[in-house]
């Protein structure tokens, strides 16, 4: 049986593991929306506040070991669990597309500063005949 202490404590550390979910949720979901509707974003910034409060959401975690969760919190837990799902895949297509991009530029770089000097034909300007 719980003291009045003892659930005081219970649900002080349940109203901070929420109020840290929602501050997680509000930034990954923040990203997610920039990500998917191509509006510019800080991604460094976007990650350094993810981190801290993925940070503080893990003290909070910590905090709660031996507390029974209820079914409410679960239920917050696997929402929050979705919502990273999320943006973890919207960010790998995002980053596959600027690794698509930057070896297209790279190639193009390469392609237009090569004279045809080593090349097996020379170049244009004439290193023999073909």
């Amino acid at each position: 049986m719980m003291t009045q202490t003892t659930a005081d404590r219970s649900s002080a550390m349940r109203a901070s593991i929420e109020k840290t979910m929602q501050r997680v949720e509000k930034l990954v979901d923040s990203e997610t929306a920039a990500l998917r509707s191509r509006t510019p974003i800080d991604l460094k910034e976007s990650n350094n506040g993810k981190s801290q409060a993925l940070l503080e959401f893990s003290h909070a975690v910590r905090a709660l070991e031996g507390v029974p969760l209820d079914d409410a919190l679960v239920g917050r837990l696997r929402q929050l669990r979705g919502k990273l799902e999320t943006n973890r895949a919207v960010l790998k297509r995002h980053l596959e597309a600027v690794r698509e991009i930057a070896d297209v530029v790279a190639d193009t770089i390469q392609h237009s500063e090569g004279d045809g000097t080593y090349s097996q034909y020379g170049s244009d300007y004439g290193s023999y005949a073909r």
